[in-house]
């Protein structure tokens, strides 16, 4: 097997063959047995690539071979990944397709619904990472939309979803987040300030024109580079953030969780803990979710098993 397979020119792979063979002290020799006028210079790429060290000694065979593999399968991944890139080029004829268009890389959107079809139509979503300082409180969405993406996520679609740590103080806001979560669409919970931005397929990112109003128009963004940027900005803030199955009790979780084995009656737990009758029952809704318990009884043995009672 040629080493130009792995990337050699074929001078540089009969240069390192006869190093491999003689280990030549002098340049020059090397260029006259070998016949090459510019030996000094393919020497100089043999010990870029690591091939040689500065005494011309050159590195074993099968580190050698495995260098130039790794190198090789690098560079192939790179340009798998600009092949890949190129497919961008379909949903960019499909969009001037659809709507009679040029596709802007940075578009302004003044219509908000506007923004939800042009997300829902995108043509083979297969991710999407999401960071909203505040999920939408209340219960979970039961309109169209809320729907088609429950059916998203049963067909398998990989959704991440970062979210406030003050957001989740309201027992609703909890309950919306557990409930997406459980279907699929990952939440983690960081304190770290961060602003909504949305990225579907890693491909296109929407994010609000003035970050300080959340009633702003929205900036549709395609430029690569941009979008590259703000993938990882998000990937760092979610490699920092917590599961949210492995949060700790909030202050009041904790105190609802106590009065659960000492009240009979929630009317009794909710005036001690001065909250009214309805807050104190979300919450109570709440924790038996997160514990995965269908009974009262059940979740205060779970609670003991994590150590909360």
């Amino acid at each position: 097997m040629s080493l130009q397979s792995l990337g050699l020119t074929d001078d540089q792979e009969r240069v390192y063959r006869y190093v491999l063979r003689t280990r030549p002290g002098d340049p020059d020799t090397a260029g006259a047995d070998l016949g090459l006028p510019d030996v000094r210079a393919v020497l100089g790429e043999l010990r870029d690539l690591g091939l040689l060290d500065a005494t011309l000694a050159p590195l074993p065979p099968a580190a050698a071979v495995d260098l130039l593999v790794r190198r090789r399968v690098e560079h192939t991944s790179r340009e798998l990944a600009r092949l890949d890139s190129a497919f961008d080029v379909v949903w960019e004829l499909a969009e001037e397709a659809r709507h009679g268009r040029r596709v802007e890389l940075v578009e302004r959107i003044r219509d908000t619904a506007q923004v939800t079809h042009r997300i829902r139509t995108m043509p083979g979503r297969v991710e999407t990472l999401n960071a909203k300082p505040l999920p939408r409180s209340g219960v979970p969405l039961r309109d169209e939309t809320a729907l088609r993406f429950r059916r998203a996520l049963a067909d398998g679609m990989a959704c991440r979803t970062l979210v406030s740590t003050v957001a989740l103080d309201r027992p609703e806001q909890m309950a919306y987040a557990r409930h997406w979560h459980d279907l699929g669409d990952v939440h983690r919970v960081t304190p770290e300030p961060f602003r909504r931005l949305l990225i579907v397929d890693r491909r296109v990112a929407f994010v609000r024109l003035d970050p300080a109003r959340p009633e702003s128009d929205t900036l549709q963004i395609g430029q690569p580079g941009i979008v590259a940027a703000l993938v990882d900005l998000f990937e760092g803030l979610w490699t920092r953030a917590t599961d949210l199955d492995h949060l700790d009790l909030t202050t009041v979780e904790a105190q609802v969780l106590r009065t659960l084995s000492e009240h009979s009656k929630d009317e009794n737990a909710a005036r001690e803990l001065n909250i009214s009758l309805r807050t104190y029952r979300t919450h109570v809704a709440g924790l038996m979710t997160r514990l995965g318990a269908t009974t009262r009884f059940q979740a205060a043995l779970r609670a003991k098993e994590r150590g909360w009672l």
